[in-house]
């Protein structure tokens, strides 16, 4: 059976909206622990603009990973976390994505499940969802967090990329980037001819400056947008 995957992106406005949503990266893990039908789950904060450390408090997320599809759709129906979540959030989207390729662990286990028959370069019509994740070491923070800027100067240029976040477990040194592209043809290109990726690829091999790390492609199934009423 092909595992459903879900990444929900709240966006709060008012300062009270933002206090509640950061309380909840405490409060909301008791709830969530116990959502029926779900195998995996992270609570995200966020980063400012271009993977700056600093916390962007207008956006929290939720990745979720179910066993069937009707898991999620239950969850989104029926759960009164959610629904808190939407009572205080202005909008929020929710990225519906099946997984095509993960490799690394999280949390010493790799939480995304595939057929080796999905891994495939062939042109895609479909939307393609990255998510990258790394535990830093303590010892290489600072050169980690400086070489940072950099390395995300060759997404500028990329032009089949839609959007791009970058997302925090713990702020500084549990991290994950989400993002979301045109076409896995888009996505190789930039993945494979861009020479500065290429460059920053290889100094993280060189730096090995991760405890942890895991890379994840995603088939995007849909993308819901939704408005607070």
């Amino acid at each position: 059976m092909q595992q459903f995957v879900t990444l929900t992106e709240f966006k709060f406005n008012s300062f009270q909206s933002k206090l509640w949503a950061f309380f909840m990266m405490q409060f909301a893990h008791k709830p969530l622990s116990k959502v029926q039908g779900q195998d995996f789950y992270k609570l995200f904060g966020s980063g400012k603009s271009n993977f700056n450390p600093f916390p962007d408090w207008t956006t929290y997320a939720i990745l979720q990973t179910w066993e069937t599809e009707k898991a999620a759709k239950n969850f989104f129906e029926e759960s009164q976390i959610y629904k808190r979540y939407c009572q205080h959030s202005q909008k929020h989207k929710i990225i519906e994505m099946q997984p095509i390729q993960s490799r690394g662990s999280w949390n010493n286990k790799n939480p995304f499940r595939f057929k080796s028959s999905e891994v495939s370069n062939k042109p895609s019509d479909s939307k393609i969802a990255v998510i990258t994740r790394a535990s830093i070491k303590p010892s290489k923070l600072f050169k980690f967090w400086k070489a940072v800027p950099n390395s995300q100067k060759p997404l500028e240029d990329a032009s089949d990329l839609i959007y791009t976040k970058g997302y925090g477990e713990v702020p500084f040194f549990e991290m994950a980037t989400f993002s979301l592209w045109k076409s896995l043809e888009g996505l190789n290109k930039f993945a494979y001819q861009s020479k500065e990726h290429v460059k920053v690829i290889k100094k993280t091999r060189q730096i090995k400056w991760y405890n942890e790390e895991l890379f994840a492609r995603f088939k995007v199934l849909d993308i819901k947008k939704i408005t607070s009423p």
